[in-house]
C-alpha cells in the first residue's frame, strides 16, 4: 500500500496510532461539524500548525503540504464566491484546507500498517453483529493514506505545466488529475485483488 509515512522519534511518531488517528479525527469533526468564525478557525489552524511542529516537520512540511493543494484550494475558494458571502466562502475553503493537512499528517508520522491495526482493533467489538472489522479498516485507512497521494498527482501536474510553460487552468489541471487518479484506482484495485481482498 502506498504511504507517505517519514520516520521520526517526536511525540506524535511515537503516540500509539489507535490514540493519533481519536485525536486528530476529533480535531476533524470540530473543523467539519462546528459552526465557525474566522477567529474559531484561526484557533483550529494554530492547533495544526502546533502539529506540524510537535512532528518535527516545520513550516517547511507544512507548508510543502499548502503548496500541493494551493490549485485545489484557489478553485475551492472562487468557485464558493461565486455563491455564497466572501466571510463563508473563506470559512469553507479554510475548512477544507485544515482538514486535507490533518489526513497529511497522519499519514506522515504513522505507518499504514499500524494505522490498519489500530481501526480493526477498535471495530472488531462490532464483529459480533456482522461488521467486517477488517475491511472498514481497510477503508478508512485507504481513505486518509489515498488523500496525499492525490494531492501528490496535483503538485507533479503544476512542476510539469511550469516546465514546459503551460500556464496552468482549470482544464489543463482538472482533466489530467482525473486520469491519474484513475490510474492510481484501477492499479490499486488491482493490487487489493492479487492479495486476495475481494468483495
Amino acid at each position: 500500500m502506498i504511504s507517505l509515512y517519514r520516520p521520526g522519534t517526536s511525540p506524535l511518531h511515537r503516540m500509539p496510532a489507535g490514540r493519533k488517528l481519536a485525536l486528530i479525527g476529533v480535531l476533524v469533526l470540530v473543523i467539519s461539524i462546528f459552526p465557525h468564525t474566522l477567529w474559531t478557525l484561526g484557533i483550529a489552524a494554530a492547533i495544526v500548525v502546533a502539529g506540524y511542529l510537535i512532528a518535527g516537520l516545520g513550516f517547511s512540511g507544512l507548508w510543502r503540504q499548502v503548496r500541493m493543494v494551493w490549485m485545489l484550494i484557489v478553485f475551492t475558494g472562487v468557485f464558493q464566491l461565486i455563491f455564497v458571502p466572501w466571510q463563508a466562502a473563506t470559512i469553507t475553503t479554510t475548512r477544507i484546507l485544515l482538514v486535507i493537512l490533518c489526513a497529511a499528517l497522519i499519514s506522515l508520522t504513522t505507518q499504514t500498517s499500524a494505522m490498519l491495526d489500530a481501526i480493526e482493533r477498535g471495530l472488531t467489538p462490532l464483529s459480533k453483529i456482522g461488521v467486517r472489522a477488517d475491511r472498514i479498516a481497510l477503508l478508512l485507512a485507504l481513505t486518509i493514506t489515498v488523500i496525499p497521494v492525490i494531492l501528490g498527482f496535483a503538485r507533479d501536474i503544476i512542476t510539469a505545466h511550469r516546465a514546459r510553460g503551460v500556464r496552468p487552468g482549470p482544464r489543463t489541471f482538472v482533466v489530467p488529475l482525473l486520469v491519474h487518479t484513475m490510474r492510481f484506482a484501477d492499479e490499486l484495485g488491482e493490487a487489493l485483488v492479487a492479495r486476495g481482498l475481494r468483495s
